[in-house]
């Protein structure tokens, strides 16, 4: 893989100086709209309060961060002024809301957005959540394929660095309700790893993987049959990726990150499992400002300094060759090559 200038930009700007990826997410809508709305017996969360929540988690924990994912419709426009200049910005383009016919997902971009606005408002780098299952109808299957290939020659045409993240989800005949944003229960590694391998084809674009554990969070024990799925999924995904905690808790997500940093992971880009035990003291907003300074930045700094130990720098992926992913081509020729939108 060659990676072209905007988009090796972009990749070392969400790293740190090690290259490293220490991402907070503060993308997740309705993660954070359903409880507010329920403890404040509305209808519909304000838009004030979320907002108010995805600006205190950019506040509190973006100081050991690399960089931050946020989304249109709450967090650019809360936490922009508070977001450092340091910091890499990844931002979100899929909806929250996707369309359901007969159990199956259908992902659609937010309105009114699109990988050109996240290029101009400075972002480093477009992140898509696509929902996929190998055994979906081939209606469904051709839907997703199509969409994710669709943002990724988007990417290209703009320079900037395509993040896309890979979830399961159950259908209606599996669980009571098909409409969560935690981690599927009872998951197949192998639909896992075949999601991955599929998306994984160079025809997706994809510049780095937002993957979640190929086993269930409760199930990871430490054995060699456990990492031997982690080291599957590094060798298919053949590029940069970073793990997802989808909902799991402190414990088991570390667990999760001792197995995918030694599978090849380059860092984490990661929500709930940081800052899920401070939101539960909302609508105490003392409280929970105090458990994102608190315990949040601690556990953050925790995960990160498993990271700075066993983590492995994206630049150096055996993807990019023996000498990694180096600015090319470094001569004269550049501009020439360097084709305009």
């Amino acid at each position: 893989m060659q990676l072209t200038p905007g988009k090796l930009l972009g990749m070392r700007r969400m790293a740190d100086k090690n290259g490293l990826f220490k991402m907070v997410a503060a993308d997740q809508r309705p993660p954070i709209k359903d409880p507010i709305a329920t403890k404040l017996s509305l209808p519909e969360a304000p838009w004030s309060e979320v907002a108010r929540f995805k600006m205190e988690i950019v506040r509190q924990l973006q100081g050991p961060s690399s960089a931050v994912l946020l989304d249109p419709h709450y967090g650019i426009p809360a936490a922009f002024d508070v977001l450092g200049g340091s910091k890499g910005l990844v931002v979100t383009l899929e909806d929250s809301v996707f369309k359901e016919i007969n159990g199956e997902r259908f992902s659609a971009n937010i309105d009114a957005w699109s990988v050109s606005k996240i290029k101009r408002l400075g972002g480093d780098a477009v992140k898509v959540l696509a929902w996929y299952r190998p055994d979906a109808s081939p209606e469904n299957i051709a839907f997703q394929k199509e969409y994710v290939k669709r943002i990724g020659d988007e990417c290209a045409r703009f320079d900037i660095p395509f993040l896309l993240e890979l979830l399961l989800y159950p259908f209606a005949s599996e669980v009571a309700t098909s409409r969560g944003y935690v981690e599927m229960k009872a998951k197949a590694s192998d639909q896992v790893l075949a999601s991955v391998d599929e998306f994984a084809r160079a025809e997706y674009g994809v510049d780095m993987f937002k993957l979640e554990s190929p086993v269930n969070a409760d199930a990871i024990d430490g054995s060699t049959n456990i990492q031997a799925l982690f080291d599957e999924m590094g060798r298919l995904a053949g590029r940069p990726w970073v793990m997802l905690s989808a909902g799991a808790g402190k414990e088991s997500f570390r667990e999760i990150l001792v197995h995918a940093f030694k599978a090849g992971a380059s860092g984490f880009l990661a929500g709930r499992a940081i800052w899920q035990d401070a939101f539960a003291a909302y609508p105490d907003w003392k409280q929970v400002v105090e458990g994102l300074a608190d315990g949040g930045l601690g556990y953050f700094e925790e995960i990160s300094k498993l990271a700075d130990a066993t983590a492995h720098p994206w630049h150096r992926h055996s993807c990019y060759g023996p000498d990694g992913a180096v600015f090319h081509p470094a001569d004269e020729s550049f501009r020439f090559g360097y084709d305009d939108v």
